[in-house]
């Protein structure tokens, strides 16, 4: 008889990945079946993903799988997506998609969110969404379509977001998974209800607001002719995983006790925060800008959204752009062999949000801020993981503060997790042990939620104990936190 597999799709702001998980005797074993690029498309009307590439490697991805399942005897049981947050396509009456799905970055979206915040005060909306305000949320993309294209938005039946979107092109079945859903500023902290009054009063379609279903539901089995063009069964179903790649990075956090943790998922962007079984929208979470996300098995996901890594990739493309190319670990290295503390930034500040030209955008803070200017790869580099170390220390101290208790132990996941001087960097800045890995947390945490989907997990706490049982975890102790101490200081000030 076959052994079960479940084939994880993880998409990235910068890359995707076709993921394979054998469950064997409590372990996971994960084989990477197919990954790509995935880049922004600047047209003339915005920012856009470029969607019909992403489903091609989707397709490419479960035809290497089905090539690999037979050849090791494996049946392929289920397929999920997971992606990024907040980005959407609009679907009309017939089912076709009307327009190219807009990426989160596009400009247009921060005169939306100032009108829409204006129109509602913002502490109603924090309290009615539970959302950190962010230019991106889908609420703000939804009324920045309603000003400049009306009439595509009031023609469109539906909305999907980007994994429900390709979970659609699989199964030919429409449903919004919770965990992506919660993203959006459009649905009600904690709950499966979307807040048809707010977007009414916004004067956004209601119509779009579809059924939305929990992490580990089934959404439909795959259409034949996709079964056809890939050699796979039309009994693999689709199933949706935590759809948002963080709400899958944290199921995927290996914890194992009871002691106070706090999580990290590290790649394009940090997302830290702690576990809640309540949405927190507190005066002092509004005050401090947190978010209340949905996680695996009603869990919420009390958390800020850091620039993270994306400042490191776009010093890389930069360099890339004048004809010099570096590996991640190459960039690494160098920044280990610069002068600490010479540059500190905001990994907040507004134009290192917008793609291109970072090396010039950090030097300009400097100069503004009486600083070096960063020149060579290792102090451009250095400056931003020292600066992302000093956030997730403010990040973390502010959890605490609003949170009202102190976390023994800070866990990274994901692909920037194998940064070790970042993580080095983050354990002196924080005081705190950190515990690294699983790098490919969100694929592990989709796999897993798929198994839980076909009945062969049964909650979130077995799911972890399989994490933990099937990964090396290195720990990080915090060591020269006097100088760290005297750096925050001085990143306080440019905050």
């Amino acid at each position: 008889m076959s052994t079960k597999s479940y084939l994880a799709f993880d998409l990235g702001a910068e890359s995707g990945r076709a993921m394979l998980g054998v469950l064997r005797e409590g372990k996971l074993e994960l084989h990477e079946m197919h990954r790509f690029a995935n880049t922004l498309a600047d047209l003339p009307d915005g920012i856009h993903w470029n969607t019909v590439g992403l489903w091609q490697n989707l397709i490419e991805g479960l035809r290497k799988a089905v090539v690999y399942a037979k050849e090791n005897d494996l049946e392929i049981a289920s397929l999920g997506v997971d992606t990024w947050g907040v980005d959407f396509a609009l679907i009309g009456e017939s089912g076709e998609v009307l327009g190219m799905p807009f990426a989160y970055r596009d400009s247009r979206n921060k005169p939306a969110m100032e009108k829409t915040i204006q129109q509602t005060g913002d502490r109603r909306l924090y309290e009615a969404t539970g959302i950190q305000f962010m230019p991106f949320n889908s609420i703000f993309q939804l009324a920045a379509w309603r000003d400049s294209e009306p009439g595509v938005l009031n023609q469109a039946a539906s909305l999907l977001f980007t994994p429900d979107l390709l979970h659609y092109f699989f199964s030919g079945e429409q449903a919004i998974e919770s965990s992506i859903a919660s993203t959006s500023a459009m649905v009600r902290p904690g709950t499966r209800e979307w807040l048809t009054d707010l977007l009414e009063e916004l004067n956004l379609p209601t119509q779009l607001c579809g059924k939305i279903v929990p992490a580990g539901a089934t959404i439909g089995t795959l259409r034949p002719a996709i079964a056809q063009a890939t050699g796979a069964s039309t009994d693999i179903k689709v199933i949706a995983p935590a759809s948002h790649d963080t709400a899958s990075a944290v199921a995927a956090v290996p914890v194992t006790d009871d002691k106070p943790w706090a999580y990290l998922s590290s790649g394009t962007w940090s997302l830290m925060g702690v576990e809640l079984a309540e949405p927190n929208v507190s005066d002092a979470a509004f005050e401090a800008q947190f978010t209340n996300e949905g996680g695996v098995n009603g869990t919420i996901r009390f958390l800020k959204n850091i620039a993270g890594l994306w400042l490191v990739q776009e010093v890389r493309r930069a360099f890339e752009a004048e004809g010099t190319t570096y590996d991640y670990n190459q960039l690494t290295q160098a920044a280990a062999e610069a002068e600490p503390f010479r540059t500190l930034v905001d990994p907040a500040h507004e134009p290192f949000a917008s793609p291109g030209q970072m090396p010039a955008k950090l030097r300009d803070f400097a100069k503004q801020s009486n600083q070096p200017e960063p020149e060579t790869v290792g102090q451009l580099v250095r400056c931003c993981l020292e600066s992302l170390a000093l956030t997730y220390r403010h990040t973390l101290l502010k959890i605490e503060s609003v949170m009202g208790q102190t976390y023994d132990v800070l866990y990274i996941v994901g692909g920037g997790a194998q940064n070790e001087l970042l993580n080095q960097m983050t354990a002196d800045a924080c005081g705190k042990p950190v515990i690294t890995g699983p790098y490919e947390a969100t694929a592990i945490g989709n796999v897993l939620v798929q198994a839980m989907g076909c009945g062969d997990v049964k909650d979130l706490a077995e799911l972890r104990s399989i994490v933990a049982a099937s990964s090396e975890l290195k720990t990080f102790t915090p060591a020269g936190t006097a100088a760290w101490d005297a750096a925050y200081e001085r990143y306080i000030k440019l905050i």
